[in-house]
């Protein structure tokens, strides 16, 4: 199984770039941050579904900002999206839940502030950690290696990227701020993160793609 993350700034950058990025990488299962909103936000989301070859199957609406899709074919067992808590002030956020091959993906995308990311986390851990396992933890944790965040995570996930490298900001990565954790029992076959003159053209966020030996029974006929 092939997982996918990558926040694609409300596909306001260069959305041909993107479809190039996501078409090449072919994830089973793709986790999107900051997806767009608004009015014609579920018709654009649609549109890179089918110019990607994938579906929709969590977003928008309660996961805010974070939509989950999957290959055409890609059985799921569960999908949902949750909503946050927020006051006036803070960006209204959510989180994705999808259940493929018998593991649990779970899409964040935690905020700037460090005292509601970690509240954030915490309530993620509750409600969807102490479910079934094994987990996928992946999106835009807006923290660095060695914070709180990341070492909260740790507690109970690796990291599956092999060579770990910055994400943010797409055109000069100096920060790594996303990420893939997974169950230690998931055994990561390859990871990478892309960076070449496409990606700077298609967000503003670096994607990572991560390889799990995790056999899906992909319906080939859609």
């Amino acid at each position: 199984m092939r997982v996918m993350t990558y926040n694609v700034k409300g596909l306001d950058i260069g959305v041909d770039a993107l479809v190039e990025v996501i078409g090449d990488a072919a994830p089973d299962v793709l986790a999107l941050q900051e997806p767009p909103r608004g009015r014609q936000g579920r018709r654009r989301l649609d549109d890179l579904a089918r110019r990607t070859g994938m579906r929709v199957v969590v977003g928008p609406g309660p996961s805010r900002t974070t939509t989950v899709l999957v290959g055409v074919g890609v059985p799921v067992d569960e999908a949902r999206g949750q909503a946050l808590p927020w006051r006036i002030g803070q960006v209204p956020r959510g989180y994705a839940v999808v259940r493929v091959g018998g593991v649990t993906v779970v899409d964040l995308h935690l905020p700037l502030g460090s005292r509601e990311r970690l509240a954030h986390l915490d309530r993620v851990l509750h409600d969807v950690l102490a479910g079934p396992g094994p987990y996928v933890v992946l999106g835009d944790l807006n923290e660095e290696p060695g914070g709180p965040v990341w070492a909260r995570l740790a507690a109970g996930l690796v990291d599956a990227v092999a060579s770990p490298a910055p994400t943010f900001t797409a055109r000069r990565p100096r920060r790594r701020i996303d990420a893939v954790m997974v169950s230690p029992e998931l055994r990561v076959t390859g990871s990478s993160i892309r960076r070449d003159d496409v990606t700077r053209r298609a967000s503003d966020h670096l994607p990572i793609v991560v390889d799990l030996d995790v056999d899906i029974d992909v319906d080939v006929a859609g």
